[in-house]
């Protein structure tokens, strides 16, 4: 598999610590910032033998910077600034109950996965505070496009479901959701897309697991379907309002000003000392 290009922050990070050249005082100054900025993007993380990977959350931390996977029953350290996975141990499930709902959500959210997020998703079904919470994160980091032509854009998506079975729960219940969009683009300009949205749906839950897993990715296929094309649709109405109105028009040549060869322009020269 080819290496991934680095993201924006990672990129940051790299000229910091170049610049500053001190890997201690970097470590104590940025350690807690990374974690919190970790979990806040679920970012994912792959364990050594271990086929797929599980994402850093709130929802999965444990004492002493560790974290778990459920889906491979598995603990590991976590070093937030090299992302990377260490000291992993197996571990027991206290909960049946509640794993039993884990796992069957756990294999329709793969499948999910697998249908709607085109090979670049990643969803973890948790047990959290007696409760079930669904995180998604999907990536795409593209400097540039296959034809060489400099496309500078980063984006992230981030979904989180709070499911509610378990507990005896049946009948009409309501399942939250917390989706969240942010795409970078910087080609010959620098424009961000953040955009958050609270859902609120019902879905109906019955003593089958494998029947209620099916009805709530059912209703989380809908609600995220529908977000997205609100987003799509709103930037389309953006992009021939709000953008046009803010573009800059060209300059009377009808070109834009080449930097690299400012030396042949007459602000060239007017710059050289006299």
């Amino acid at each position: 598999m080819a290496a991934e290009e680095l993201p924006d922050n990672d990129k940051v990070f790299n000229d910091v610590r170049m610049l500053l050249n001190n890997d201690v005082l970097l470590k104590e100054g940025c350690a807690g910032a990374f974690a919190q900025y970790n979990k806040e993007q679920f970012m994912a993380v792959k364990l050594d033998g271990v086929d797929k990977p599980t994402l850093i959350t709130p929802f999965n931390e444990l004492p002493n910077g560790r974290f778990a996977d459920p889906k491979s029953r598995k603990t590991f350290k976590y070093d937030h600034l090299r992302k990377e996975a260490t000291d992993i141990q197996s571990e027991n499930t206290s909960d049946v109950s509640m794993e039993l709902w884990r796992k069957a959500l756990q294999e329709e959210a793969d499948k999910y996965i697998e249908s709607h997020y085109q090979e670049t998703g990643i969803a973890t079904v948790f047990t959290y505070n007696n409760t079930v919470v669904l995180c998604i994160e999907s990536h795409r980091y593209q400097p540039k496009n296959f034809w060489l032509v400099f496309v500078f854009w980063n984006g992230r998506w981030r979904s989180q479901w709070t499911i509610p079975v378990g507990g005896n729960k049946s009948g009409q219940q309501e399942l939250k959701g917390l989706l969240k969009v942010q795409v970078h683009y910087y080609e010959d300009g620098n424009v961000q897309l953040v955009s958050t949205k609270e859902i609120t749906a019902k879905v109906n839950v019955s003593a089958d697991c494998t029947q209620t897993s099916k009805d709530v990715f059912k209703v989380i296929w809908e609600e995220e379907s529908k977000y997205e094309d609100a987003v799509q649709d709103n930037y389309q109405q953006m992009s021939s309002t709000t953008f046009k109105a803010l573009r800059r028009q060209l300059p009377v040549t009808g070109v834009k000003f080449d930097w690299n060869n400012s030396h042949a322009y007459r602000i060239g020269k007017d710059l050289k000392p006299q």
